[in-house]
Formats: C-alpha cells, structure tokens, sequence
C-alpha cells in the first residue's frame, strides 16, 4: 500500500474534505518490476541455505524466468564465491545506484561485490542494517520475475527489515532432516507466520547419501524430517535435495550444480523445487484475502479500508491512536494500559500512513505518535463500522 504524504494539514490547520484514495501497496521503486520476491531462509546455519538459493535461481531461470538474486548476509557473503564472481565489483552510477553483477546469466548483489575479497565485515547492526536498506532501494533490478533473498541464518533485525520494507510474495525455509535443524528451522517459520509473510514451502536440503559405487542410499542426517515437518504444519514440502558432492564441488568452482550439470539428479532436484514453488505462488494468489485492497482518508480524520470478500471497515483517528499497541501505549508484559485516554486530543488526525510489509500499517497522528504498527488483524479487530461517519466533530462534544 502507499499513502501520499499529507503535505496540507496539521492539528491547527482546516482539513480537506475530499477522500485520499490510495493504491492497496507500495514497493521501493528499485522493486517496481519485481513480480515476485522471495525469501531463502533458515533458522540455523549450515543447512546449506546460500546453496540451495543459488540453485534455486538457476532452476527458476532454466524454466524460462528472469531471476535477480540478493545476498543479505552481511556479515558471511557467500554468492560471490558461488558464483564465480572472482574480482568483479558492482558498479555505482551517478545517481548511487547498485548495479548488480551477471554471473552465468544471473544478476546479483551481494556486500562481497563491494569490498575486497579478504577484508571482514565489522559493524555494528545499524550499520550493517542501512545497507540491507540499500539493497533494498538503490539497487537496478530492473524486470524480474522472481526475486531471491538469500537470507542469514537467525530470526534478527535483517529477517524484519526484509519483512517490512521488501514486500515479501513469501518465504521458503531450507532445513536439514537432523531434530535440531528442524527444531530451529521450525522458529524461523513461525517468525514469518507472525508478520503476515506466506511461508511457501519447506525444502530438506542434504537428504540421503547415494554411493555411486555400489548405489546405496544412507541418511547420513537422517531423512524425511523436512516433510514431515511440512506435514504437521499445514506447509508445502517443496522436494528433497540429496548430499551429493557434486552440488559441494560445483560451488566450489563458482557454478551452481543446476548451471553445470544441468542434467544431474541434484539438478532435477532442483527443478522440482522451482517447479512447486511456481505453482504455490499461482495457487496463493488465487486466493490472498488477508491483505487490504485500497484505503482511503476522509478528512484527515476517518480512514476506510477495504479488504477481500466485500468487507470494509471505517476507523476515526481518534480512537485508532486510543487503540494503539506500541510499547509506549501497551505495558508488553502486562498488557496494561499505559496511554491514558484522556491525553489524545478530541480533534486529533492522521498526517501520514506507511505500508508495513504485508502485514500493517504504521500512522503518524498530530501529536507526532508514529511508534505504533497496526497489523491487519488488529485494523479488522477495532472496526468502528458506520459509527466512525456517524461521530460528530470530535471538538463539539
């Protein structure tokens, strides 16, 4: 969603009376041309995630889809040795834009393509957090129908940032069959599931050890814990990928298995996953009803928002800050109260809304309070319905 900024009122001055349509979502303009982003994810590290989101994206392109592939670990890049991108460097034009670097067909970004080789990453995570924001928005990605975020392990700063500000289509989640990769693997779902990003999948990735000399398969990790895992939580099972020194060795020499040996069995492995994911995203957005579909301010003073299935819910800003959940409102632990009612001023308005990934919306009011994000739930759980048109002017009571 994306809300013009009120560049008009404040609390002292007229509001307009004509309603402010809005479109039901906004992305960085660097996005603009992204059908669909998705993010790799783990909770823990060494499932073999930066493997499987390099091989994923060469699947999606061998199927005929232009692909982009960002690397957002900041602190343990890893694409660009992947991907062979030896020396290069991504280009910065005039205007500070990133141009991603190709390999094998596929453009990515990744902080390996902005310092030397051997220099470690040193910052503290606001640091590190701003260029997370600039691969965000400073990036050319161009047309693309699949972005690829490959994520750092963990359930941190970078997971949300992502969550809020990228637009996430979804999140597929690689894991190991061992119990304490799925154990892990298992929060950094939940952690998707709670800021309203679709999980589409799980993938179990080093699944099964097959000896090319006599043909026996041993679940050197054990087997099947991805699927079943995928089983007891409603979630697609994307495929399996074997352990096959092919996919370590192809790495390795700076080209994914999918991209060298397209027709091996990790490779058909491969395709299978891009196939599903395709088909999980056409089947989700068939049916995406948890999303607004436009929203609009009257007044300064009563937002309207329409939601899938004819539903529409009105909300004056008076008792939207009332209902506000910020830890400056709301005592987290308790749940008590802290904003007193009667502080919010009778006549106050919305000055600015924001989208919040796919799952708020964040308000500034005129007392300046913008802590405050309004998930989709909490917006359809404090409908006012008619009575927020019915309400006379707050400052006549």
């Amino acid at each position: 969603m994306m809300f013009r900024k009120n560049e008009k009122e404040t609390a002292t001055t007229a509001p307009s009376a004509a309603p402010k349509a809005m479109p039901a979502r906004s992305v960085p303009p660097s996005l603009a041309g992204v059908k669909h982003i998705v993010a790799v994810a783990s909770g823990k590290g060494g499932v073999g995630k930066s493997t499987v989101a390099a091989n994923l994206a060469f699947a999606l392109k061998q199927r005929g889809y232009r692909v982009g592939l960002m690397d957002a670990d900041i602190y343990g890049p890893s694409q660009p040795g992947m991907l062979g991108a030896g020396s290069d460097k991504a280009a910065i034009t005039d205007d500070q834009k990133l141009t991603p670097v190709s390999r094998h067909g596929i453009d990515f970004i990744s902080i390996g393509l902005l310092i030397d080789e051997d220099t470690p990453v040193i910052w503290r995570a606001p640091i590190a957090m701003k260029m997370i924001m600039q691969f965000i928005g400073a990036v050319e990605w161009g047309e693309r129908d699949f972005l690829l975020i490959d994520l750092p392990p963990g359930t941190g700063d970078v997971q949300l940032t992502l969550a809020q500000q990228a637009a996430l289509t979804g999140a597929v989640i690689v894991t190991t069959p061992q119990d304490v990769a799925l154990g892990v693997a298992k929060k950094g779902l939940r952690m998707f599931e709670q800021v309203n990003v679709p999980v589409l999948g799980i993938i179990e990735n080093m699944s099964g050890f097959t000896c090319t000399h006599c043909g026996k398969t041993t679940a050197i990790f054990k087997e099947g814990g991805g699927r079943t895992m995928a089983e007891r939580l409603g979630v697609p099972f994307l495929s399996a990928i074997p352990l096959d020194p092919e996919i370590m060795m192809s790495g390795e020499q700076g080209a994914p298995v999918v991209s060298a040996s397209p027709d091996s069995e990790p490779s058909r492995a491969f395709l299978k996953v891009a196939d599903r994911l395709a088909e999980e995203i056409t089947r989700r957005q068939a049916c995406d009803g948890t999303e607004p579909l436009a929203l609009e301010l009257t007044d300064d003073r009563t937002l309207t928002i329409d939601w899938p299935g004819d539903l529409r819910t009105r909300h004056t800003a008076y008792h939207l800050r009332k209902s506000c959940t910020c830890a400056n409102c709301i005592d987290e632990d308790t749940g008590r109260q802290l904003l007193d009612p009667s502080r919010v001023p009778l006549d106050i308005s919305i000055t600015d809304i924001k989208p919040v990934g796919r799952y708020g919306l964040s308000i500034t009011f005129s007392d300046r309070h913008s802590t405050g994000i309004y998930t989709f739930d909490h917006l359809r759980s404090i409908d006012e319905g008619d009575s927020a048109e019915d309400r006379p002017p707050s400052f006549d009571v």
